[in-house]
């Protein structure tokens, strides 16, 4: 059986390295960006079977972006995504992600947040909302987070309910 490739993009050497040797060990092949621009070529190019995106690379949102594009493109968005960040993620029970996380963005203590992660506890489902640099709110699903600073438990888990063992 080929083993499945994970394309990690992190402007952070040491986590792609963490990532990197947990994840070789347990069998998966795994390539690294430093960017979204590299990390668009080499998922064109490599074709990962996941994609862990840190969140704050080159920009404050360049993480998001990438997953976005990911997400819009008809050919890539087969591609699971798990967005690394150190960012609160919100948890609910419904699976509606999308529209809990438009509920947050109205409730006055969530309002004036730049950022939203959303996963529902039950389902998995998870997603993001977040302001662009003209105010507008951007939404787009994901297939989980993990939190920085990296735990390869943690990392290792999230990636076996994503693509099973």
């Amino acid at each position: 059986m080929e083993s499945k490739k994970i394309l990690i993009v992190d402007d952070d050497i040491d986590v792609i390295a963490i990532i990197e040797t947990i994840l070789s060990k347990e069998g998966y092949n795994v390539i690294s960006a430093m960017n979204k621009v590299e990390g668009m070529q080499k998922i064109r190019d490599e074709e990962p079977d996941l994609a862990i995106l840190d969140v704050m690379m080159t920009t404050h949102y360049e993480g998001f972006e990438l997953a976005k594009e990911l997400t819009d493109d008809p050919e890539l968005r087969k591609i699971p995504v798990l967005m690394q960040t150190s960012i609160d993620i919100l948890t609910t029970t419904k699976p509606d992600v999308q529209s809990m996380a438009r509920e947050f963005r109205k409730n006055p203590g969530f309002k004036e947040l730049h950022v939203i992660l959303v996963k529902d506890i039950n389902t998995g489902k998870s997603g993001v909302d977040y302001l662009n640099e003209e105010g507008d709110s951007i939404w787009f699903p994901v297939d989980g987070f993990v939190r920085k600073p990296v735990d390869g438990k943690k990392v290792f888990a999230e990636i076996v309910r994503i693509l099973g063992k």
